[in-house]
């Protein structure tokens, strides 16, 4: 992953503090370390960096008031949530679920992107392109059409691995990303006509009605508590018999939840509800894992969805 997000405090004593603070919790001095950030925060009260990294600290050490407090601290230091001091409030069950502060989604993939592939592909032997490119040659064969395709949008596209694996079956690749560095990327691969900056939903919301032949997820739901909005708009873009094709974590209960590490996972119950709610036809859902966490392959999903 990318390393840790910091944001300077503006003065130089509090900075150092926390520098000090951040070698002694890697060392496992938890307590000191909590202390010199407890002094950084008196010298910078709005010090997002050691607000966030205090509360880690409290709720390592079981305090959960404690962390819960210094969360909300991180919160409105950094309205924009650039750490995702939200999220980990949803974690310890002191907000609902809703969906990930984008500037959080944007500063994690911006750091990510210099090292992404490597570590998507090589570390966590992540296969979601290939399991899409599958799912969508069964579904065109289930029908007996060719997987060609004129249009398609790439959300969530990264680097363009997605897009990459259907390079040869589209004529026209649009790929939407929160991230501008990971767009950067993804230019530079030369498979798109278009890349846009912005999150999926809105990106969706800027494309003209029944204008695409095939829409991709690849590992973006993830990034998404409630899949209505995004798959409502992909069945407006999509033409009659467009498909939408999706990666999904998944739990073994029903909804939607935050699982420990930052990504949400939906229930197969709940994909195959929404994708009919959106007035989608489900035609493929199955349990397919698209990336590894220790190891050990990840609980997942592959969709395919017609427009009808």
């Amino acid at each position: 992953m990318p390393a840790r997000l910091f944001l300077s405090s503006g003065d130089l004593m509090a900075d150092r503090r926390f520098d000090f603070a951040r070698d002694l919790q890697l060392k496992g001095d938890l307590v000191a370390a909590a202390d010199l950030l407890l002094q950084a925060t008196e010298l910078a009260p709005g010090f997002a960096s050691a607000w966030f990294t205090l509360a880690e600290i409290r709720e390592k050490l079981g305090e959960r008031d404690a962390a819960i407090e210094a969360f909300r601290k991180a919160q409105i230091a950094d309205p924009a949530d650039r750490h995702g001091a939200r999220l980990r409030l949803m974690l310890l069950g002191a907000e609902p679920l809703s969906d990930m502060p984008q500037a959080y989604v944007r500063a994690l993939f911006d750091q990510y992107a210099p090292k992404f592939e490597f570590a998507l592909v090589g570390d966590l032997g992540y296969r979601g392109p290939a399991l899409l490119f599958k799912a969508v040659l069964a579904a065109r064969a289930a029908v007996r059409k060719p997987a060609y395709f004129r249009r398609a949008i790439d959300l969530g596209c990264g680097t363009g691995l997605a897009a990459a694996a259907f390079a040869r079956n589209v004529d026209h690749f649009t790929g939407i990303d929160l991230s501008p560095r990971m767009i950067e990327k993804a230019r530079s691969t030369g498979v798109y006509a278009e890349l846009k900056v912005g999150d999926m939903l809105n990106g969706l919301r800027g494309q003209p009605e029944s204008s695409a032949d095939l829409i991709l997820a690849a590992d973006a739901m993830v990034y998404v508590a409630d899949l209505a909005p995004v798959l409502a708009e992909a069945r407006r873009v999509l033409v009659p018999g467009g498909l939408l094709a999706f990666t999904a974590e998944t739990h073994g209960g029903d909804g939607v939840i935050l699982g420990a590490g930052l990504r949400y996972a939906h229930g197969a119950a709940y994909v195959r509800e929404s994708v009919e709610a959106a007035g989608l036809d489900l035609t493929l859902l199955e349990d397919r894992s698209a990336r590894n966490e220790d190891h050990l392959a990840v609980p997942g999903l592959v969709a395919v969805a017609v427009k009808s």
